[in-house]
């Protein structure tokens, strides 16, 4: 099977620009980078890594704007999640991961609903 490539939407560039910035000097931020860099890295060698979202569980922001019809969730580095759907290429002919959003444990639970006790 071919690689397939991965792509970051607007958000998750804005979130993964951040964290190279704080990289240097942060090694939390560090981790966090990296552990994205190594899950990419998988993912584009295996498109169903990140665990699979039910469908009646996605958030509909990404079902309006990118018309997501499947999400994978993969862990990072200090409980931060990658969300992720698969779509094909313009042509219709490749496969392509799209990274929908890097987010922290707080913001998932709250995009998703979850309530702490």
């Amino acid at each position: 099977m071919d690689a397939i490539r991965v792509l970051l939407s607007a958000g998750a560039s804005t979130t993964y620009d951040y964290l190279s910035s704080k990289a240097p000097t942060s090694k939390i931020h560090r981790s966090i980078l990296n552990s994205i860099d190594r899950k990419i890295g998988i993912i584009k060698e295996d498109r169903y890594y990140g665990a699979a979202i039910r469908k009646s569980l996605i958030p509909e922001e990404y079902k309006i704007e990118y018309g997501s019809t499947n999400l994978f969730r993969v862990e990072l580095s200090d409980f931060w999640r990658m969300l992720y759907t698969l779509t094909n290429d313009e042509a219709g002919m490749k496969t392509v991961a799209i990274v929908l959003d890097i987010i922290n444990h707080e913001t998932y639970d709250k995009k998703f609903g979850y309530k702490h006790l």
